[in-house]
């Protein structure tokens, strides 16, 4: 029986921290990204709910419709567009992902009536437009022999950091509505223009196409 090669499978590291500095540039300014993006997220994402209902005159059901578009709208563009990134190059659809992320706090903002706020939810729906890709993007940024501890480092740094931007939130609400969604979409648009400016793209891994790089 051939003794199976153990180096060609990779060692897993005992200290997820030691993989850090396996982590390369562009996977880095990924994260810081990804971070600032989901400062726009989560900043206003419990108070939602407050703005519709408590602040603006929505009924619970109505609210709950909101909530069916947002999931419908999701659902809807998952899978083509996973298809068109798949024999595609990554960065465009990762950048339009971070800009409906951004855009949501603006507009629930400033929506005061129901179809205002369908226009909302069908934005916050399409922020899961190029999250497939992202998650892809992750992989094929992460080094081959590590991708799985880095997958797992990346969203919990992401996640740490977040969630002090949560907490956040809830003191940029007492101060005003009017702050916690500007502030939301502040960090957004930096997130999306630090990766359109820094983020690296990379070609499908289809058959079809090359692997290699491509200029920013």
């Amino acid at each position: 029986m051939i003794e199976e090669d153990k180096s060609a499978r990779g060692v897993a590291e005992k200290r997820p921290s030691r993989l850090w500095r396996f982590m390369n540039p562009s996977l880095r300014n990924l994260l810081v990204s990804d971070i600032l993006i989901r400062f726009a997220e989560q900043i206003p994402y419990a108070f939602v709910v407050v703005w519709c209902i408590k602040d603006n005159g929505i009924t619970a059901t109505e609210f709950g419709i909101l909530t069916a578009i947002e999931m419908t709208t999701a659902l809807l563009i998952y899978l083509p567009v996973a298809y068109l990134a798949d024999h595609s190059t990554k960065k465009p659809f990762v950048v339009i992902t971070f800009f409906n992320f951004t855009l949501f706090p603006l507009v629930i903002f400033f929506a005061h009536s129901f179809w205002m706020m369908v226009i909302a939810f069908v934005i916050r729906g399409l922020k899961e437009f190029g999250e497939p890709t992202r998650k892809a993007l992750i992989m094929d940024l992460a080094p081959e022999d590590k991708k799985a501890g880095m997958f797992g480092l990346y969203y919990l740094i992401r996640d740490i950091i977040v969630s002090i931007g949560a907490f956040g939130g809830a003191f940029l609400w007492q101060i005003s509505p009017q702050v916690n969604f500007f502030t939301a979409f502040a960090c957004g648009l930096i997130g999306t223009i630090y990766f359109w400016i820094f983020g690296k793209d990379l070609v499908s891994s289809s058959p079809e196409n090359s692997t290699n790089s491509l200029p920013k």
